[in-house]
């Protein structure tokens, strides 16, 4: 199980974030934070957290000043932003402080669904091996997970059979 604080000052957002985690499989929402207090105060006394998503805009807070504590602490939570804030300052100080994906609301559920899963299977290589071949580390970084499944989907309407087929008819010409 992977257990996700949700950090949102807004409780209906707060809410569908909650309930389009819910529809993931293996993810489940430990609790939700309305200010960064409340989330520091939720990340001390629940030891088991794994991810937080995180707002940037709240009434009291800007969930940016989250992630230097996160760093601080030393522990192994990762970030996803789901947020409206679409300036370069915040995109990047975001990125700074290593979120692994940016949401911009508002979005839809397959987006958020991505992000989940293309976070956990990042997650599952980083813990699948002790170490890492450059080709590894490659992966991680340049997120290889989706390279090589994107590299082995073909377009819509092009199936193996009929790629074959103009293949064989281009190398007879």
């Amino acid at each position: 199980m992977i257990n996700v604080l949700i950090v949102d000052d807004d409780s209906m957002v707060a809410e569908l974030n909650r309930l389009f985690l819910s529809r993931v499989a293996d993810f489940h929402c430990c609790g939700i934070a309305p200010t960064v207090r409340e989330a520091r105060e939720m990340l001390s006394h629940l030891p088991q957290i794994d991810l937080v998503l995180l707002d940037v805009y709240m009434q009291q807070d800007n969930g940016l000043e989250l992630l230097p504590a996160l760093r601080a602490d030393a522990r192994n939570i990762d970030v996803i932003m789901i947020t409206s804030a679409a300036d370069r300052c915040t995109v990047q100080t975001a990125l700074h402080y290593g979120v692994v994906d940016y949401l911009i609301k508002p979005f839809q559920f397959p987006r958020f669904e991505e992000a989940l899963l293309s976070w956990r299977k990042k997650r599952d290589l980083k813990n699948a091996k002790s170490s890492y071949a450059q080709a590894d580390v490659d992966s991680l970084l340049r997120s290889g997970v989706q390279q090589q499944e994107s590299a082995r989907r073909l377009p819509k309407g092009l199936t193996p059979q009929t790629l074959r087929l103009v293949c064989q008819w281009i190398d007879a010409w």
